[in-house]
């Protein structure tokens, strides 16, 4: 995949497969929807071994905003606060860095905190940021421009 170009998405791995492709791979790490381990224990999150791994790479997490994956408890209640995205958030970016989290989503299916409901919620996160102290610039890396990053580093043309 590397010497094609193709960026592999950590996301649905479990660890073992996550360390097989660290291991393997000179491209970043990236995991387009996950969340932290050590706020919601969900065997899909990924662990502080594993966002420091991402990190040493310079690759990326996106946030998922699946329910079931943000709360500590694993419910998958529609009734989560989007505070609970925003501490993941938070917990990403002081132990990675802002410029190696984005937003991941998971729209396509997952149970959505009903206070953000599909895309068109997304002003209502970023406000949300915004009034925790991240700015223009920080809010424009995770929304967008830390894609782009990895996407130019890892893509061939």
């Amino acid at each position: 995949c590397n010497d094609l170009g193709i960026l592999i998405d950590l996301a649905h791995l479990n660890e073992a497969g996550f360390w097989d492709v660290a291991k393997l791979s000179n491209a970043p790490l990236v995991s387009s929807h996950s969340a932290a381990h050590t706020i919601a224990p969900h065997s899909r999150n990924l662990t502080d071994k594993q966002l420091d791994a991402i990190a040493e790479s310079d690759g990326l997490v996106g946030i998922v905003f699946a329910t079931g994956f943000l709360r500590p408890d694993g419910s998958w209640d529609e009734n989560t606060s989007l505070e609970v995205i925003v501490r993941h958030i938070d917990y990403l970016v002081e132990r990675i860095g802002i410029t190696r989290v984005g937003f991941g989503s998971d729209f396509d299916g997952a149970r959505i905190p009903k206070a953000m409901g599909d895309a068109t919620g997304m002003p209502r996160l970023l406000r949300l940021l915004q009034e925790v102290g991240y700015g223009e610039k920080e809010l424009r890396q995770l929304a967008l421009e830390n894609w782009l990053r990895i996407l130019r580093q890892t893509l061939r043309r």
